[in-house]
């Protein structure tokens, strides 16, 4: 896996005209393996004999991880994303009220509030700088760290180092002393929301956290409960980030995909389901691992090997997808026997927040091409520069025209 990242399609492609699953190797020389397949990635994910406990992960129990490694968190933060069974459901059921597609729609009004308002300061951004703002940076960041923020409870002054932070992890080209850096830092932060809501506690996420830790110290331990709040900053605004992203991007190179939702012949939650699977805001996810040899489509996984979850090349496969599986199609969903994307999950660690990300995805790309229905990007798509990771798949910044302003 190459640790600069970059856009993954066309290496994806080439893997999976040799078959489902390939063997890959992990920054630092770690062996590893990767399911890119849509059948094989289905199967893979709820299988009964696969894992996320990194007590399975071979290499780490034997101690053949240098420290430092930079997907070292992804393996060992203890939290729902690491858990089996019981600890799994026991960690789950203590967040999960709080993204129930109920719960989650009664935000509406209120994402809605802050959507245009960040359409404001993209509007004032560009006018500020000849008519070009930075997509990602004034609307498509602000609006999901927002939205987590509040419901975690986390302070507006610590939401642009979380980011920062956010972004040092899931990267894969960092050396060693930043990651361990990034990491420390990450969990102090996360650390001082948590005790800035011990002391005040609010109607936030944290707050019902803290209260499960103190009152039933079973349920959650301190490491637990910091675990969470990383995987909830990270998950929470890395994917919707990515997904707002890569849905302008996508619209803006297809005119004609976007003059079919403005007719009516496709919806914007068909153009966020589309997005998700042409162009998945997480590419490679690590990691599960086999608790037993696992043949999968014909190639044997290992027992213990750290295997990633090849979502931006499922989303691609022909053979679930069509001959035509690598063209961009608003209308996609609505064939006969199409097939349903997996990026975001399948199985007992299906996303949490997929309500949530599809909510803000959707009133974000409606609202935006509302404001601005001329909205264009301001350099050539090839001139993007893409993340320095193979696990979030997105660019650094999106540099756009939004033209006039209607409403």
């Amino acid at each position: 896996m190459d640790p600069a990242g970059g856009c993954p399609h066309a290496d994806n492609a080439r893997l999976l005209a040799r078959g489902s699953v390939a063997r890959v190797v992990l920054p630092g020389g770690v062996e590893g393996m990767a399911v890119l397949g849509h059948d094989a990635l289905k199967e893979f994910l709820a299988h009964p004999e696969v894992a996320k406990g990194a007590q399975h992960f071979t290499a780490l129990r034997e101690g053949r991880i240098a420290a430092g490694w930079p997907l070292m968190t992804f393996a060992t933060v203890r939290g729902m994303t690491t858990a089996d069974d019981d600890d799994h459901r026991r960690l789950r059921s203590l967040v999960s009220t709080a993204f129930t597609p109920r719960r989650v729609e009664r935000l509406r009004p209120w994402i809605e509030e802050l959507t245009d308002g960040l359409l404001d300061d993209l509007g004032r951004a560009a006018d500020g700088n000849d008519g070009v703002a930075d997509l990602r940076r004034n609307f498509a960041l602000p609006l999901p760290m927002g939205v987590i923020g509040e419901l975690l409870g986390v302070d507006a002054e610590y939401r642009d180092r979380l980011h920062h932070l956010s972004s040092q992890v899931v990267a894969t080209d960092i050396g060693p002393q930043q990651a361990v850096a990034a990491n420390r830092e990450l969990v102090a932060v996360l650390a001082s929301v948590a005790a800035a809501r011990a002391e005040r506690p609010g109607d936030d996420l944290t707050s019902a956290l803290i209260a499960a830790r103190d009152e039933e110290g079973d349920r959650l331990s301190q490491e637990e409960l910091i675990g969470t709040l990383v995987l909830m900053i990270i998950a929470g605004h890395e994917t919707t980030l990515n997904l707002i992203t890569n849905a302008v991007r996508a619209l803006c190179g297809h005119r004609d995909q976007l003059e079919s939702v403005r007719k009516g012949e496709a919806s914007w939650s068909d153009v966020v389901e589309e997005t998700l699977r042409w162009d998945a805001p997480v590419s490679y996810f690590p990691f599960r691992y086999p608790v037993r040899d696992l043949t999968l489509d014909g190639t044997l996984i290992p027992k213990g090997t750290p295997v990633l979850a090849g979502y931006s090349a499922a989303g691609r496969d022909p053979g679930a997808h069509g001959p035509d599986a690598d063209r961009f199609d608003v209308t996609r969903s609505a064939r006969p026997g199409a097939a349903r994307n997996l990026s975001l999950g399948h199985g007992a660690h299906y996303c949490l927040g997929a309500p949530l990300a599809r909510l803000e995805s959707t009133i974000a790309l409606e609202r935006l091409f509302t404001r601005f229905p001329d909205l264009d990007l301001a350099v050539p798509e090839a001139d993007l520069t893409r993340h320095s990771s193979f696990v979030g798949n997105s660019v650094r910044a999106l540099p756009v025209r939004p033209g006039a302003s209607r409403g």
